[in-house]
């Protein structure tokens, strides 16, 4: 008798290690919010994005707010994420190759070009938006209507932006150079009358335009002379780049791309191009 008590009480001892066991395997699933899978398993995406452009992509303490933020949020429910699920992430434009080939981000939505260099380390879907190098200035202003008309004039850009050396080298060699650490800080220049323009992409121009602050001071001139498409940086070969590239184009036929480009940037009165825009997002390259 005493041995078959101790025997039974032998099976109920491992029947409970066993139950403990199966546990704690179920429990094991919340690797999904690590690096970000699925919305539906509770995972969260890492967006990279600007902090620092208004219009596009910028942060006012816990708030996102830009046309580059709503075409991610967009995309991330797309691909079954809630907003919650979202972190967001400051993409510098020296950084962005990095941070996606360190797996800082899963992807990057930054006024990314993309170009032939890019693409040989990292993935872009898209695009999302065709922008061209332009021109602010004053509201008053009807003078200058391209870059041509720049010379002897002042220009203002950021400091080691390409975009003002290239109008002084190919169409106004009398272009008097001024450089800012910002783009706000190019249009305080500007609206204080020490700088006729300033150049960068249009939709960004329009972006500082939009400030309320701005708002009725400055004008984009609406005559780009340059075409930079911009797509959704990802890690080299991703395999969400045509999910990503499908979303893009469902945002466009719902009419949420238009919104979303209203929404943040009709204040400064510019209209992209038309001919370009909204794009025909192509295959991930």
């Amino acid at each position: 008798m005493r041995t078959r008590i101790m025997a039974t009480a032998m099976l109920l001892a491992g029947a409970l290690t066993l139950a403990a066991c199966s546990s704690d395997d179920d429990g094991g699933s919340d690797d999904a919010t690590q690096g970000g899978t699925g919305g539906s398993s509770g995972g969260t995406i890492r967006i990279g994005i600007k902090f620092d452009q208004p219009g596009l992509g910028f942060k006012d303490g816990d708030t996102y707010t830009g046309f580059d933020v709503a075409v991610a949020k967009y995309v991330a429910d797309k691909l079954g994420y809630a907003e919650d699920d979202i972190e967001f992430v400051e993409s510098p434009s020296a950084q962005r190759e990095t941070m996606l080939q360190n797996k800082q981000v899963d992807m990057i939505f930054a006024t990314y070009s993309i170009t032939d260099a890019r693409k040989e380390v990292v993935s872009f879907a898209g695009p999302y938006f065709v922008a061209g190098q332009d021109l602010l200035v004053a509201a008053d202003d009807d003078t200058i209507t391209g870059p041509e008309d720049l010379d002897g004039k002042n220009l203002c850009s950021v400091t080691g932006s390409t975009s003002a050396q290239r109008i002084k080298d190919e169409y106004a060699a009398g272009t008097q150079l001024l450089e800012q650490p910002g783009y706000s800080e190019c249009v305080t220049a500007l609206t204080a009358g020490t700088v006729d323009a300033v150049t960068t992409d249009d939709i960004i121009l329009a972006g500082l335009a939009a400030i309320p602050a701005n708002e009725g001071k400055v004008k984009v001139v609406g005559n780009p002379f340059s075409e930079e498409n911009y797509g959704v940086g990802l890690p080299k070969d991703s395999d969400k780049c045509q999910a990503v590239t499908d979303a893009i184009t469902a945002m466009i036929e719902d009419g949420s791309w238009q919104k979303a480009l209203d929404d943040n940037v009709s204040a400064s009165g510019y209209k992209p191009n038309a001919d370009l825009n909204p794009p025909e997002p192509a295959a991930c390259s």
